[in-house]
């Protein structure tokens, strides 16, 4: 059987924050109409989640079957490791503007373009890894933008800890996090050997002791796509349907 395909868009917008322009690919479902209201995800690392995660495909097949409900996604790719490192890591020098730019000027470029929902409820961040953790860290800081964030492996230190143990209304950020029972030995990209397991367990736990709703498990594998990407439709399942 057939399964619709989306178009994915190239735009262009041009960020004062970050005094850059920044590329962005906009997945519309087959069935896009501007009768409908869109909820959106905001994809960090978003050329691989489109190339290795597949991410456009598996939105075709769920609209199809109905199993989730209509959505945009937008994805943002980073132009090199050290861009990447540079806005997604809590220590890298762009972050805090990074994150500006998706509340302050991306949120109300895609609201003015497309139909949102134009509510928390209705945005979602979703990445991997490093992409993870700044989707996370935006979206404590801006729970009203931001009510739905998607974690696969992220990144865990001290500071995303303190981020998620100081937000005050945990109850308005719903969370879909998974993390890798292999992930002890992760080689980051700056060469060093890193266990993401026993972080990951620590911000779940954290998680559940603020009373965030959240959906939590650990897959039996390691800190990559062959597994992330068959687990995005059960993420998009989770969140949307």
């Amino acid at each position: 059987m057939d399964i619709p395909k989306g178009t994915i868009k190239d735009l262009t917008f041009t960020s004062k924050e970050l005094g850059e322009d920044v590329e962005l690919l906009v997945f519309l479902p087959a069935n896009f109409s501007t009768l409908y209201k869109y909820s959106v995800v905001i994809v960090q690392d978003g050329k691989d989640y489109f190339q290795l995660g597949r991410i456009g495909r598996t939105t075709d097949e769920l609209l199809k079957n109905r199993e989730i409900e209509n959505i945009i996604i937008v994805g943002i790719p980073y132009k090199n490791v050290e861009d990447r490192r540079r806005k997604y890591h809590p220590d890298g020098e762009q972050h805090h503007a990074y994150i500006r730019f998706l509340a302050h000027e991306l949120v109300p470029f895609l609201d003015s373009e497309f139909p949102t929902y134009q509510m928390g409820m209705g945005r979602a961040l979703m990445g991997d890894s490093l992409a993870a953790t700044v989707s996370l860290m935006a979206a404590v800081q801006y729970p009203h933008t931001f009510g739905k964030v998607l974690l696969q492996s992220p990144y865990v230190n001290k500071e995303v800890l303190e981020a998620v143990n100081e937000m005050e209304q945990p109850h308005l950020l719903s969370v879909y996090h998974v993390i890798g029972k292999k992930e002890t030995e992760v080689q980051t990209t700056d060469g060093i050997q890193k266990d993401f397991l026993t972080p990951n367990r620590e911000l779940s736990k954290l998680f559940s002791e603020k009373g965030f709703p959240c959906f939590y498990e650990e897959f039996d594998g390691d800190h990559t796509w062959t597994y992330w990407q068959p687990d995005l439709k059960r993420a998009l399942k989770q969140m949307f349907s």
